[in-house]
C-alpha cells in the first residue's frame, strides 16, 4: 500500500515497536493528563465525506523528543465521524477500536490502549521518509476504514492537538463510554447462548484472545458484550468473532466448554483451559492494553488492584510498569489479571476468589472512582490506598485496624 504515502501501510507493521533511541514523538499516554480517541454514528448530512481536519499544531510544527531535554509528548483526540443506512450506535466502539489496528499497520506509528488512555508513538525514520503530517494519518485511516469496513459509507476524521480543545471536549467522551459502560450491566452470562472473542492485539501478545461475556468486559475496557454482537455482525471475518459458549463447565470460576475451544485454537494449543472469573489455576490470558491489574498479595492471601494512570509504587513496592511487563504478552499467569476497569462492577469479579471482598489496596484516585460499589458493598473504608499504607507490614496493621472482613474470615469463598 505504499506509494500514495510517504510509508509503507498494513499489517505486517502490527507488533513494531518504538523505542526511545528511535522516537520522534509521542502522543498521549501516561505523561499527558488530556487524550482520547472517539467514534460517532451520525446522520449522512452531518458527515463531509473523506474530510481531514488538524485542529492544534501539525506533526512537522512540534518540537521532537530529544533523550536529554526530554519533551515530546503531546496531547491529542482522534475522533472519527461515520455514516451509513445499516450502521447504529452499537458499532461505535467497534469503529472507534479499529483506531489501534490501523495506526499500528503505519509503518513508524505505534498504538497502545484505547479511550482516554490511548498511546501513540512516530518513529525517527517515519517523519524522515517524509511523514510529517497528521493530516496524512487521517488519510490513512478513511483508506482502511473504506477497505475493510464497506459498511461505512461516507467518513470523516478530525485530529486535535490543542490541548486546551481536547480538554474541553473530553468530559462528553467519558459520558458517552460511561453510557456504553452502564447499557452492558443489563446482561448476565446466563441470559446468552453466545459469546464474542478479540484477537485484536495478538500482533503484540500471540497467544491472547480476549473473552466477551455479559458479565466481563475485554481487557482493554472498550468492548463489552454489545459491542462484540456489533462487530460481528459488521465484520465476520474481522479481529472480533462469535463463540457459542458451549457447557457450562463450572459456574463459580467461570469455564465453558466453547471458550475452552476457542483458547486452544487461538492460543496455538498454548493453553486449552480459561477460567472467566478467577485468578488461579487457569486466569485469562493479558494482553498489553489491559487498564488495570488485578494482583496477589501472598502476606495477606488477598489482592490488589493498580491501574494505569497510577504512577508510584503499589503495595508490593512495584509500579505498574514493571508489573505490566510480567503479566502482559498473552500469558497466564496464576495471581495476576489485566483487566478492564469496569470489571470492577461485575458481580463475577474474581468471584471464584471472594470478588471485590477480597481486594484490600488500590489507588487513592482508581478507589474515589469506584466509590458506589465499594461503598455498596461495606469496604470503601476498608481498602488501604498508598496515603494510608506504604508496604505489606503496614497494610496488615491498617487492614487488621479497620477490620476488613477477608481478614476477619467473614468472606466464604463459593464452592
Amino acid at each position: 500500500m505504499a506509494g500514495e504515502f510517504h510509508v509503507d501501510i498494513g499489517p505486517q507493521y502490527e507488533g513494531e515497536v518504538i523505542r526511545k533511541e528511535n522516537l520522534y514523538i509521542e502522543f498521549g499516554g501516561p505523561k499527558v493528563a488530556h487524550k482520547f480517541e472517539l467514534a460517532t454514528v451520525k446522520s449522512p448530512e452531518e458527515v463531509e465525506n473523506a474530510k481531514v481536519e488538524i485542529i492544534g499544531p501539525d506533526l512537522c510544527d512540534l518540537e521532537p523528543y530529544d533523550e536529554e531535554k526530554g519533551g515530546g509528548t503531546y496531547p491529542i483526540a482522534i475522533l472519527v465521524d461515520v455514516a451509513g443506512g445499516e450502521l447504529d450506535k452499537d458499532a461505535e466502539a467497534i469503529i472507534e477500536r479499529r483506531i489501534h489496528m490501523f495506526t499500528n499497520y503505519v509503518e513508524g506509528w505505534y498504538h497502545m490502549n484505547q479511550r482516554q488512555d490511548m498511546w501513540m508513538r512516530v518513529s525517527k525514520d517515519c517523519y524522515k521518509k517524509g511523514f510529517n503530517s497528521l493530516r496524512e494519518l487521517g488519510e490513512v485511516y478513511i483508506l482502511l476504514y473504506t477497505s475493510e469496513m464497506p459498511i461505512i459509507e461516507k467518513i470523516q476524521i478530525t485530529i486535535i492537538t490543542d490541548e486546551n480543545k481536547i480538554e474541553e471536549l473530553l468530559p462528553y467522551a467519558m459520558e458517552v463510554y460511561a453510557a456504553r459502560d452502564e447499557r452492558a450491566k443489563t446482561l448476565n452470562d446466563e441470559d446468552v447462548d453466545t459469546f464474542y472473542g478479540c484477537v485484536l492485539c495478538q500482533s503484540f501478545a500471540p497467544t491472547h484472545v480476549s473473552i466477551i461475556t455479559p458479565n466481563r468486559i475485554a481487557n482493554c475496557g472498550a468492548i463489552n458484550w454489545f459491542d462484540g454482537r456489533a462487530a460481528a455482525k459488521i465484520d465476520p471475518e474481522g479481529p472480533i468473532f462469535a463463540i457459542p459458549k458451549g457447557e457450562l463447565i463450572d459456574a463459580i470460576k467461570g469455564e465453558y466448554s466453547g471458550v475452552n475451544k476457542v483458547e486452544a485454537e487461538k492460543s496455538l494449543g498454548t493453553y486449552d483451559r480459561v477460567y472467566l472469573y478467577s485468578a488461579f489455576e487457569h486466569p485469562h490470558t493479558s494482553c498489553g492494553c489491559f487498564e488495570a491489574i488485578v494482583y496477589y498479595i501472598p502476606e495477606v492471601d488477598a489482592f490488589g488492584v493498580v491501574h494505569r494512570e497510577f504512577k508510584g509504587e503499589t503495595v508490593i513496592g512495584e509500579t505498574f510498569s514493571h508489573m505490566a511487563g510480567e503479566t502482559s504478552g498473552g500469558k497466564q499467569v496464576e495471581g495476576r489479571l489485566g483487566t478492564g476497569l469496569e470489571q470492577l462492577r461485575s458481580p463475577k469479579f474474581i468471584q471464584a476468589d471472594g470478588g471485590l471482598a477480597r481486594v484490600v489496596w488500590m489507588p487513592r484516585e482508581l478507589k474515589a472512582r469506584y466509590k458506589d460499589v465499594l461503598e455498596e458493598k461495606g469496604l470503601y473504608d476498608k481498602i488501604a490506598t498508598e496515603e494510608d499504607v506504604k508496604n505489606v507490614d503496614e497494610l496488615l496493621e491498617f487492614l487488621e485496624k479497620v477490620g476488613h472482613p477477608w481478614l476477619k474470615g467473614e468472606v466464604e469463598l463459593p464452592t
